[in-house]
């Protein structure tokens, strides 16, 4: 089967060269196209490809229907909304994605930022320790444990919010789990987010919401810009000036909201959650495994369009 690997912002050379190498030794042929501009280069590029391979790269109705070989795809990481899932399951593809391969990274990244708010951006002013601060988490899966337990482990005190799990799962993850989304951020001096996109929890993080929070406190998004509501946040941000916001993910509205409120707001430069090495190459080389696997065995353990 041939595999293309298509990468706006490329796997590290190792990670390429191992997914390379477990392809192969299947039997494979892997075809890469890394950097491209446009998206009818990945257009162009899927004409006679079995299987896909990608980060944030987007698959959509025009790339699946330029597709007529096309029988898998599978997104390196756990967010999948760059994929057209109605598209791929109208022609029968298996979409998959890598879970916890990136949630180490992702999780460090959420405590460094919580940090460097407390820390005004490691400027010369004096900030507060996140010790002895209350932590809640939205959405309690493999990143949210993951930086329950490191939270923890720094002296924050840790609550959890997710529809999916029972209370005796999320205290078995070291949390106390809270029953409402109001609760969670009415109780919490910091709130992580890591909810996906979805029709349901798209802007769902409103001002109503956001100014529920304690003096002081701090929204951070690991997770996806659409979550939040951004006029929402603008005008919390403006109605309530000792709230802060820090995101891996950078609001269309962010040269707005940095200048008009400074070091309370702060994005990364681009999303750097999945940005380690350890974390590329883990999600690479699941993605190229799970191929393999489906391809030897038909397991679609991953799938996400089911």
């Amino acid at each position: 089967m041939k595999v293309l690997i298509a990468t706006q912002k490329p796997f590290s050379a190792a990670a390429v060269k191992g997914i390379q190498e477990i392809l192969v030794a299947a039997g494979h042929e892997c075809v890469l196209l890394e950097k491209y501009a446009e998206q009818a280069d990945l257009v162009a590029a899927v004409s006679d490809v079995e299987a896909l391979i990608i980060r944030s790269d987007k698959v959509t109705a025009e790339v699946i229907a330029a597709a007529p070989k096309l029988r898998i795809v599978v997104r390196a990481g756990a967010g999948f909304d760059n994929v057209d899932l109605a598209a791929a399951s109208a022609r029968g593809i298996v979409v998959m994605n890598t879970p916890g391969q990136n949630s180490n990274a992702v999780a460090e990244l959420a405590i460094a930022m919580m940090i460097y708010m407390c820390r005004t951006q490691f400027t010369p002013a004096t900030g507060c320790e996140i010790q002895g601060k209350k932590l809640g988490i939205q959405a309690f899966g493999n990143v949210g444990r993951l930086v329950g337990a490191k939270a923890k482990a720094l002296g924050m005190e840790i609550c959890a919010l997710d529809p999916f799990l029972t209370d005796a799962q999320i205290e078995a993850g070291g949390a106390t789990p809270v029953h409402s989304v109001e609760e969670l951020y009415s109780g919490a001096d910091f709130v992580s987010i890591h909810i996906p996109a979805l029709p349901a929890t798209i802007k769902s993080i409103n001002y109503e919401l956001i100014t529920r929070m304690p003096k002081g406190a701090c929204l951070v998004n690991t997770a996806r810009k659409e979550v939040v509501d951004e006029e929402g946040l603008e005008r919390a941000l403006t109605d309530r000036p000792d709230l802060k916001y820090v995101t891996d993910v950078a609001p269309d509205n962010y040269e707005a909201l940095r200048e008009k409120f400074g070091l309370r707001v702060f994005a990364t430069p681009k999303k750097m959650g999945a940005q380690t090495a350890e974390a590329n190459m883990n999600a690479g080389l699941a993605a190229a495994r799970q191929i393999v696997d489906y391809f030897a065995t038909g397991n679609t353990r991953f799938q996400v369009n089911k």
